[in-house]
């Protein structure tokens, strides 16, 4: 199968081409970053997703799957410019699905659209609607492209879509937002808040979207891997301290005194869990995590060491 792989040049998107070249598949990558020691058999073009070479390798290769991981998480990126790639990227992804006849359309999102709240539940199915909006409108870039990805089903009903919302990941890489936040040796944690943590080893994370591709996925489905775990005992595995700070002075004390940068609305994440129910994606694919939270977390511990 000849597989196009947008985003292929950061962490995630390089063990995911790894893992599709293991399965014989033909792998090409469209990333305005480069992959300078990218593997034989990887062949990948600098563009931009939203312009015309990138349409041009669509148009020129005509893939039978795409893979669409080239979308902004991190925090630092201004507000515009992440909803100019994620949203605006992911249109101009599935349009070209649509126009140069790609059969198979995957979409790597995130478990945080769901949003944290102290009423939200416990797990979260793939029935329940993205509300991270009004918890987090940082997020409201990533929401957007998760919704406007998800009406492919029946706008492109001749695409097999799904929509793969993924949990923290962590590894060695050391890239990523759970990792963004226990980057540091002191996590700012809100007193009287202990929430849970779900997360999967970031080559699990990678294998399970090879595993969607192959299984010809269509739909929403929720990916995790290990059972969650509380963040003080995440920070004690990782090597990290938990710095309890008061509610009402967490905006004021993050960015300062060693601790790691958060935007205004990142508190809820940091006070209430989002755990989701990962059963209908173990079903249709039998995923199962090679490594268990354990080992996970002692993966990205030794990595910064």
């Amino acid at each position: 199968m000849k597989v196009l792989l947008t985003g292929i040049s950061g962490a995630m998107g390089r063990h995911v081409a790894l893992g599709l070249l293991e399965r014989g598949h033909t792998v090409i990558g469209i990333d305005r970053r480069p992959w300078p020691d990218a593997p034989k058999g990887v062949e990948v073009c600098r563009a931009d997703t939203r312009k015309r070479p990138a349409e041009n390798v669509f148009r020129q290769q005509r893939p039978d799957a795409v893979i669409h991981m080239a979308t902004v998480t991190h925090w630092g990126a201004r507000r515009e410019e992440r909803y100019r790639i994620n949203l605006g990227g992911t249109r101009a992804v599935f349009d070209h699905c649509h126009k140069y006849g790609v059969k198979q359309a995957i979409f790597v999102g995130r478990h945080t659209v769901y949003g944290a709240a102290p009423d939200a539940p416990l797990y979260h199915t793939e029935e329940d609607p993205p509300m991270a909006v009004s918890t987090f409108p940082d997020l409201a870039d990533l929401v957007a492209a998760d919704l406007y990805a998800g009406s492919a089903l029946w706008r492109f009903p001749e695409i097999s879509t799904a929509v793969l919302r993924l949990v923290y990941t962590l590894g060695p890489s050391a890239t990523g937002t759970l990792m963004h936040f226990l980057r540091g040796p002191n996590v700012p944690t809100v007193m009287g808040f202990d929430p849970l943590y779900q997360f999967m080893h970031e080559q699990d994370a990678a294998r399970a979207i090879v595993t969607a591709v192959e299984h010809r996925l269509r739909g929403v489905y929720n990916v995790a891997g290990p059972q969650p775990m509380p963040l003080s005992l995440l920070c004690k595995v990782t090597g990290r301290r938990a710095v309890p700070i008061p509610d009402l002075l967490y905006r004021t004390a993050t960015g300062h005194f060693g601790l790691v940068r958060l935007p205004a609305g990142a508190i809820n994440h940091v006070k209430y869990p989002i755990v989701v129910k990962a059963e209908a994606f173990a079903k249709a694919t039998g995923f199962t995590p090679e490594f268990d939270e354990v080992q996970s977390m002692e993966s990205f511990r030794w990595a910064g060491n």
